[in-house]
């Protein structure tokens, strides 16, 4: 016999059914996460100098080019807080870098002048240091990745 609601076209998942779909989206997160970090990561190592001219492009702008940067940090991080709100275990790692990269969206909107400073540290003699944010990326985006797919 079909319960009431479903006969009028209400679908209400199980609880099992729930679990299931939550557990699904938080392994479509942890991949996206996982992705997004290593294609960043691949590029801060093989495109130093790509990411200097970035940065010396966003600097060139003004608070305009901070809130640019301030837009992609609260869109990836608040889609992680979203979707993502896991507290315990290894997954919780990603719920924190979620959070950390919506507080740095918030930095770059309400104090644009710290993100001007920051971006002046960035020149092509420095370019280097692009290639270790690059190796970090990349641990995040393997671990990210391992989360999505691990048993």
């Amino acid at each position: 016999m079909v319960p009431e609601n479903r006969a009028r076209g209400i679908i209400r998942p199980e609880r099992h059914d729930a679990e299931a779909l939550l557990s699904d989206i938080h392994q479509a997160v942890e991949f996206f996460a996982g992705l997004q970090f290593l294609v960043i990561g691949l590029s801060h190592l093989f495109q130093p100098m790509a990411w200097v001219e970035y940065f010396v492009l966003l600097r060139s702008k003004g608070r305009v080019g901070v809130f640019f940067e301030g837009f992609l940090l609260l869109g990836f991080g608040g889609l992680i807080v979203a979707f993502h709100n896991v507290w315990s275990g290894l997954p919780a790692v990603l719920t924190v870098v979620g959070w950390l990269q919506v507080l740095k969206g918030l930095v770059r909107f309400t104090l644009p002048q710290l993100g001007l400073k920051l971006y002046g540290r960035v020149r092509p003699e420095r370019a280097w240091e692009f290639r270790w944010a690059g190796v970090f990326s990349l641990a995040l985006g393997a671990f990210f990745t391992y989360l999505a797919f691990a048993p």
